[in-house]
């Protein structure tokens, strides 16, 4: 069940709340500057009749001015001009203005009236702007208009105002509610399927929708990563069965050589080759722990720091003169064709390991007689190299357990090769830190066809 709290709590909702108080301040901006604006150009209007009334008046004889200022009132249909004639001691004279304002010099400059004029049998009015002009007699004659107007549609804008924000704010206040139920019913099923996974159970994935959203792709990068927990630790289940497995034998044979030296019936001969047996198998535990510690090393994204330029036909050169004198002494055609020029981002010497581990794994399987080819070739993503043998192959369904840690094909098994299943793990482990790509296929005569993609780094 969805609380209000949580609705507030939403990005969504958030959102909406910043954007409509931007949106608030924004348009009380807008209005103030609108208002302000009309309210100088209506000072303007209001000045220029006030100017015009001035001068028609002033042009005009002593004697016809009261008629004349009568005549102008009885023009005026909406009561908003107001006339008045005084002495020079302020007494009323003439006009609908009972008052000589005291804050009103006889200057001719218009001012604003904040407090208005008292007319003649009419109720006070609202502000207005005037001004009073010295007649030749020594008289004062004060016109004034009332700016009502003004205030009046300082009225209507804040009304539009207040309307606006509140058919705008508020919709997108319900909006915004009703925008944050999905997303945080979304998270709440986020939360649901994270607690089987929370209490071990790492086969379970987020819920990802057809939407293809923010949370979606959150989702999708959360359960990516949690396959590749998944899978590192299986491989660390798988590693710990496979020593548990394949260190028994050794350990056997290992105590049960120390008990025969407990036997004091052996000679001197019986013990030294006792020993030596012992010391053999110490060795061969001691290389296989020693290969454990190569793979965690490689798979530190730290070992990249001696990454750069390397010439991948180099490498594959050298590996290729390393290994010709074994391939032509078991009887085995070694060819290579590389290109001339193949320039990656790598560390030369992690390749090298990796393509020697390659190159002494075909080899190693293929019989008297075979070839064993290495081959680069620069496509339109990048370099790709093959090493392509004709041994017994690997199984289609064996070539995703043989990259695991002591894992030995049952081919292998069959023909007695010697070693521990950690050759290909390492390589393995090279071109994930590398980030490219190995895949493992079946040659045109039966054999193993294994190519690496050096794609995710390739260089120009």
């Amino acid at each position: 069940m969805l609380k209000l709290s949580d609705h507030w709590r939403s990005a969504t909702t958030r959102l909406i709340l910043i954007y409509g108080a931007f949106f608030a301040l924004w348009s009380v901006v807008l209005i103030g500057a609108v208002y302000w604006e009309t309210s100088r150009y209506l000072s303007r209007v209001v000045d220029d009749i006030v100017e015009q009334r001035a001068r028609y008046l002033t042009a005009i004889d002593r004697e016809r001015l009261p008629a004349a200022m009568e005549a102008t009132g009885a023009l005026d249909l909406r009561g908003v001009m107001a006339l008045g004639l005084f002495g020079a001691d302020g007494r009323y004279v003439d006009g609908n203005i009972e008052k000589m304002p005291a804050d009103l010099p006889a200057d001719g400059v218009i001012r604003a009236l904040p407090q208005g004029l008292q007319r003649r049998g009419m109720e006070h009015r609202g502000p207005a702007r005037g001004l009073a002009l010295p007649l030749p007699n020594g008289e004062r004659l004060v016109i004034a208009r009332d700016t009502s107007v003004i205030d009046q549609v300082g009225v209507i804008l804040r009304h539009a105002l207040l309307w606006g924000l509140t058919l705008t704010v508020i919709p997108g206040l319900i909006g915004g509610l009703l925008l944050s139920r999905r997303p945080l019913r979304r998270v709440r099923e986020i939360e649901s399927a994270i607690e089987p996974i929370a209490r071990g159970d790492l086969g379970r994935r987020l819920p990802v929708s057809k939407r293809g959203d923010e949370v979606d792709m959150l989702a999708a990068i959360v359960n990516r990563m949690l396959g590749e927990i998944e899978r590192l630790i299986d491989e660390v289940k798988g590693v710990c069965d496979n020593i548990a497995h394949d260190l028994r034998t050794p350990l056997t044979r290992l105590r049960t050589q120390l008990h025969r030296l407990q036997q004091k019936g052996d000679s001197c001969e019986d013990r030294a080759l006792v020993i030596d047996r012992c010391v053999g198998d110490v060795d061969a535990l001691l290389d296989r722990f020693r290969a454990l510690l190569r793979i965690s090393e490689l798979e530190d994204l730290r070992r990249r720091g001696g990454f750069g330029s390397v010439d991948l036909g180099e490498i594959l050169r050298q590996v290729h003169e390393l290994y010709a004198p074994l391939a032509e002494d078991n009887g085995i055609t070694f060819h290579l064709d590389v290109p001339v020029h193949a320039s990656i981002h790598a560390d030369p010497h992690l390749l090298f390991e990796a393509f020697s581990n390659l190159v002494a794994n075909a080899i190693k399987f293929t019989p008297n007689g075979g070839r064993v080819s290495v081959s680069a070739s620069i496509e339109a993503q990048g370099p790709r190299v093959e090493i392509i043998d004709s041994g017994p192959g690997i199984p289609s369904g064996e070539r995703d357990a043989v990259l695991q840690r002591f894992y030995r094909s049952e081919c292998g098994r069959e023909i007695s090769t010697p070693g521990y299943g950690l050759g290909l793990s390492i390589v393995s482990a090279i071109v994930r830190l590398h980030g490219f790509r190995m895949q493992i296929g079946e040659s045109e005569s039966g054999g193993a066809r294994v190519s690496v993609e050096c794609w995710g780094e390739a260089m120009s």
